[in-house]
């Protein structure tokens, strides 16, 4: 009983010393806030702003002839000049806002050359796409159907369905749609497990160059200190990840009637809820352990926050890869990554979004979590009754392995 009020009194400490903390909140409600705001300015906009639809004119010089029909795309007006300076002058005395030629040869070279007066990284899309559909309506008048046309000038409405091994259609559809949830809630995953973790790293770092791990030790073990700071800290991470998955089906309930089109298609992948909870506790367990054992073997939080930025890092990988995480789901890269202990919590995440993930990798993926953790735990109570006491020196390898060789 004296043993755990112990680890208790730790565990209270670092709860209410980690949720006092501003980053605490900010990350809590970073997403809440974030779609309200979002959501309540797409009511203000659409409310108070009237929309307007800007004529655009544009000049062309027509060398071959060919092209005068058609001069209406959407919001844009072509205007056909006799020469180049005449469409110049129009620019210069602002009649138009540019202008483009079309050459003798254009059919052979497919080159147009455009003039406007400031300058540009590329032609906007709108207008590209203008003098495109102009050029190509041209082109086929007269030769095909003006049904064709539209037809050319459309792209297809491509609509993907999936099927079961049975080939009936599928509970769970694929698209953009079912992306968007895992992919937010990845990035805050990734950053919950580096903040979370980092905290148990500074709290024993602050301690020990303090001295105040001396006083600590006379009075509690190194696995009540460790066990009291990560299930502290991790329990205020925890409230951070529930907060998020309570608010993504009511924010989703709130905005689908008003904003409705995309945003109505929005669905959270079955299960995803629930492993997104497990797989913190299982990241931040891992993460915190290490971080006890680096803060231990580090002189100073300096050279500790160097050290466990390795591994920190490692949780932000899936993101840097995510357009070809997006088209290449279960590439065998992507699937060793989903079992690498480091990257595995995101990876996982990010995949249940794009991809059914077969359950055999899930369960490899929390079977390899599980044993670092364990693991790490030993790793971690042996670093920290051997060294964190060490002030000044952090011991090499060889040192490091000769103490658990005298276990």
């Amino acid at each position: 009983m004296k043993i755990r009020s112990k680890m208790l009194l730790i565990f209270r400490h670092e709860f209410l010393h980690t949720v006092k903390r501003a980053g605490f909140f900010i990350l809590a409600l970073s997403l809440p806030v974030l779609a309200l705001l979002g959501i309540g300015v797409f009511h203000i906009v659409s409310g108070t702003i009237e929309p307007s639809v800007e004529v655009a004119r544009i000049g062309y010089y027509d060398e071959s002839g060919d092209f005068s029909q058609y001069t209406t795309q959407g919001n844009i007006i072509f205007i056909n000049y006799e020469t180049q300076e005449s469409a110049t002058q129009a620019m210069i005395e602002k009649d138009i806002k540019e202008y483009f030629i079309i050459p003798q040869d254009f059919i052979s070279t497919g080159i147009i050359k455009r003039y406007v007066t400031q300058r540009e990284l590329a032609a906007p899309p709108a207008t590209a796409a203008a003098i495109d559909e102009f050029l190509s309506n041209n082109l086929l008048a007269g030769k095909v159907p003006e049904s064709t046309i539209a037809r050319i000038e459309s792209p297809p409405n491509l609509i993907t369905t999936t099927l079961t091994s049975t080939g009936d259609i599928a509970t769970q559809q694929g698209g953009y749609a079912n992306f968007v949830i895992p992919g937010v809630f990845s990035l805050l995953l990734a950053l919950s497990l580096m903040f979370n973790s980092s905290y148990v790293l500074e709290s024993l770092g602050e301690e020990k160059e303090n001295r105040l791990m001396e006083i600590l030790l006379s009075s509690v073990s190194t696995r009540q200190l460790l066990a009291g700071k990560v299930l502290g800290r991790g329990t205020a991470g925890l409230i951070q990840v529930i907060v998020w998955v309570i608010s993504i089906p009511l924010l989703l309930r709130l905005a689908s009637p008003s904003i409705g089109g995309f945003i109505s298609s929005i669905k959270i992948p079955p299960g995803f809820l629930t492993l997104g909870i497990v797989y913190f506790i299982l990241g931040y367990l891992l993460f915190s352990v290490l971080s006890a054992a680096v803060a231990a073997i580090s002189p100073t939080i300096r050279e500790a926050n160097a050290l466990a930025s390795i591994y920190t890092l490692s949780a932000f990988v899936p993101l840097w890869f995510l357009s070809l995480i997006m088209y290449f789901p279960n590439n065998p890269i992507w699937i060793v990554f989903s079992i690498f202990p480091f990257s595995a919590p995101v990876m996982i995440m990010l995949r249940l979004g794009i991809t059914g993930v077969p359950v055999w990798q899930i369960a490899v993926s929390i079977a390899v979590l599980l044993s670092c953790i364990i693991g790490g735990l030993f790793l971690a109570a042996k670093l920290l009754g051997t060294y964190i006491l060490m002030y000044g020196k952090r011991p090499n390898l060889k040192e490091i392995i000769r103490s658990f060789r005298s276990l």
